[in-house]
């Protein structure tokens, strides 16, 4: 076991770790972001083919009034595009009438998309972090107290810090890590109790050679109370050079293979758009479910966004050397990527005004 004395550890290397990292960065701290997966990004993940669109598997959009999240993308010099929605939408109410084209009404507050795809956020992030500051494959299993510091141990190595920041989902540190027996048992009731983003999510897409659905009498925009794709929208790249449609797939079908789920997928789809869906050159899924640092089994029924933004995670635990922070716990726009930006910046001011 390795144990590295520093100043500062962050837990995850999702979008929450790197922000808060990059806010720090002029600080005079040694800081390290230990990640259990083998890949930055958390629930932030673009899949980049050869050929083809970019592909958002986790967090995809940010609107006009997600001002954290739009500050950091001009300073860092990342551009965004209006996500294509159409003036017409593919509408199928139940499942004994066919599906309807609907008319959309003006959208005076539209949804953007990240130019070059999400993960470009996490990896120009990554780039102010010095070379060995992030350190991957680092499983959490255990934080203890040492007097006035925190021991964070990992089935690796372990690491004591002034000051420990979680930016585990709060159920996920509840269920998967060992912590002192004098951390508040408010903190702990409420972790358990409290939902996880992007937890029970199922994306997919398709990737084509040409939007057919941009042509009159159809749209790429579907919303069905049939489903089993309850929404889908193009996904097109900015430049509208390379082109799929992406969507969402229910979620109580996480057990069944991929292969079952990609003909449920083109079944559906044959329906609005006949034959030219079978013209997929590629099929994408991420089942958030089976990431196992993204979701563990709750202990009882826990609804959307359930404790989300609780006034619990605004307190400084452990004599002020642990924080909880991460998108679920920001009190404005928790569960979005705008919640998990608004988390680092808050926890950030705390530390700099510690010091």
């Amino acid at each position: 076991m390795q144990e590295n004395d520093i100043d500062l550890l962050i837990i995850g290397a999702g979008l929450t770790g790197l922000a808060l990292a990059y806010y720090l960065k002029d600080q005079p701290l040694n800081i390290k972001i230990i990640e259990a997966r083998d890949r930055i990004g958390g629930r932030i993940l673009t899949s980049y083919p050869s050929e083809g669109a970019p592909i958002e598997h986790g967090a995809t959009w940010l609107g006009r009034k997600h001002e954290a999240l739009n500050t950091l993308l001009k300073e860092l010099g990342i551009d965004i595009f209006r996500q294509e929605l159409g003036e017409t939408a593919i509408y199928e109410p139940i499942s004994t009438s066919p599906h309807q084209l609907v008319q959309l009404p003006p959208n005076n507050d539209p949804s953007f998309r990240i130019k070059g795809g999400t993960q470009k956020l996490i990896e120009t992030l990554a780039r102010h972090c010095k070379s060995d500051q992030i350190l991957l494959n680092q499983v959490l299993t255990k934080i203890e107290e040492d007097g006035n510091h925190l021991v964070a141990h990992t089935k690796t190595d372990s690491f004591k810090a002034r000051k420990i920041i979680s930016t585990l989902p709060p159920f996920l540190f509840y269920a998967n890590v060992e912590y002192p027996p004098n951390l508040s048992e408010n903190l702990i009731d409420i972790s358990k109790r409290t939902h996880t983003w992007m937890g029970e999510s199922i994306k997919v897409a398709l990737r084509f050679k040409t939007p057919f659905w941009q042509k009159q009498q159809t749209s790429g925009t579907v919303f069905s109370n049939v489903g089993p794709i309850p929404e889908m929208y193009d996904h097109s790249d900015a430049d509208q050079t390379v082109f799929a449609l992406k969507g969402f797939f229910n979620g109580s079908y996480y057990s069944v293979s991929k292969e079952e789920r990609l003909n449920l997928v083109l079944n559906q789809l044959r329906k609005y758009f006949g034959s030219e869906i079978d013209q997929f050159t590629a099929y994408e899924e991420t089942v958030w479910r089976n990431e196992k640092y993204t979701f563990s089994n709750y202990t009882e029924h826990i609804l959307p966004h359930q404790n989300n933004g609780h006034s619990i995670y605004q307190n400084e635990f452990l004599n002020g050397k642990l924080f909880i922070g991460g998108s679920e716990t920001a009190t404005q726009f928790p569960g979005y990527m705008e919640g998990a930006v608004r988390s680092a910046f808050t926890i950030s001011q705390k530390i700099i005004a510690s010091q």
